[in-house]
């Protein structure tokens, strides 16, 4: 929290401690007959996906108001696109008992939906004493957390059987859940609600390519620490074959833009920094520092390399960029996205590279002919969509 900053205004909510507006507003809410579906989300991508979720059930029902909660100050700022007026926006409170306790004193929610794997045992016991219908929605296991879950299986089961529904992204994060005891009946393999949450955005799109202006573009989406040294060093090479060719580089955490352009410079290049309002120059990088515009550059950018994946584990969301009809490669590591690089790759909609060396051969071959990958990447998100609808049918016939 000290290190991403952002919390100042609001640190009394992790103590359930609420300004008085946000106390009033609930209040309201609640004093007009209806009640707060709480909403919990973190992650930018997780945030995403819970705001999915709220658009299509606003479309159903156009009067539900949510309570979004949060823990990150990124997550905050991606939630607050995601709020309407009637919604209230909260940062969770620590799962301790008093503070959940208090906190759904005040919200009275007629239901609750956690993302992904947002488990906090304290909060999901009161929601269980309190019989308010809740589900975990895009549900996964990661290999790391695997283990651990099925170590503790026996306190684990506790918590799983609160669960009014499990929707998973996969066989084998239901697998994963069923051997930490989790009720079998209770889970149900939907997909991943990415494939529904991408979204292109065109006037985005049009000022992201007026910053960077003509050419051919090689794009780093979500880098972390490492990954801007070998794109540099790949670009450097292949700068002397194709003459217009542009790199940009979008590192995950802001934070760290202060190091990717030092080793920018360090690699003799000049940094053009969007959130500098720097102007264009010849043999630049382009460093995209600036929240909400990796969609914009995700649809101009002719090869892109999803990070997270060469130098560290996990991966970002390699569904964005393959939406846009993009030629998308990853690194050997994206334990975070299986079931979606299992349906990618079965598709032949994404490379998967396994060091610096392949990632440059194989983004050489592919400014030359991408044979078609690009529409194949569009084509098999496509197919995929519509499990939020899917999800969102459930927990509303249980929510009448």
């Amino acid at each position: 929290m000290l290190r991403r900053g952002g919390y100042s205004k609001r640190m009394g909510d992790r103590f359930a401690l609420y300004p008085e507006a946000i106390i009033k507003k609930i209040k309201n809410i609640q004093s007009s007959g209806k009640s707060l579906v709480w909403i919990h989300a973190v992650s930018v991508g997780e945030v995403q996906v819970a705001g999915q979720l709220m658009r299509e059930w606003r479309k159903i029902d156009g009067e539900v108001s949510f309570c979004f909660s949060t823990t990150s100050s990124t997550g905050w700022k991606m939630a607050e696109k995601e709020v309407m007026e009637r919604d209230v926006l909260i940062y969770n409170p620590l799962d301790f008992p008093s503070f959940v306790k208090s906190a759904f004193a005040l919200i009275k929610p007629r239901a609750v939906v956690l993302t992904e794997s947002e488990i906090w045992p304290e909060f999901i016991r009161r929601v269980k004493a309190l019989k308010i219908p809740l589900y975990l929605v895009n549900a996964r296991v990661s290999d790391r957390s695997a283990p651990r879950y099925r170590l503790a299986r026996w306190w684990f089961s506790d918590i799983f059987s609160s669960f009014t529904k499990i929707f998973a992204q996969s066989d084998l994060d239901k697998a994963r859940l069923v051997a930490a005891l989790a009720p079998q009946e209770k889970i149900e393999v939907t997909g991943s609600f990415k494939f529904d949450v991408a979204r292109r955005n065109e006037e985005k799109e049009k000022e992201m390519r007026e910053w960077v202006g003509e050419g051919r573009i090689l794009l780093g989406g979500s880098t972390w620490p490492g990954e801007d040294e070998i794109l540099i060093s790949v670009y450097s090479r292949l700068k002397t074959v194709y003459g217009d060719l542009k790199l940009v580089i979008a590192p995950r955490h802001f934070e760290k833009a202060d190091a990717v352009e030092a080793n920018i410079l360090k690699a003799g290049l000049e940094c053009v920094r969007r959130s500098r309002g720097d102007r264009p120059k010849e043999n630049a990088v382009y460093l995209a520092d600036t929240t909400g515009e990796l969609m914009g550059l995700y649809g101009i950018g002719d090869v892109v390399f999803v990070g997270k994946s060469l130098t560290a584990h996990g991966s970002q969301n390699m569904i964005e960029p393959c939406l846009c009809g993009k030629s998308v490669l990853v690194g050997p590591n994206t334990e975070n996205f299986r079931p979606v690089m299992s349906d990618l790759l079965a598709s032949d909609a994404i490379v998967q590279v396994k060091d610096e060396v392949e990632l440059e051969n194989r983004i050489r071959e592919l400014f030359s002919d991408d044979g078609g990958l690009g529409e194949r990447a569009t084509l098999a998100v496509e197919k995929r969509r519509g499990v939020v609808s899917k999800c969102l049918a459930a927990i509303m016939e249980r929510d009448k």
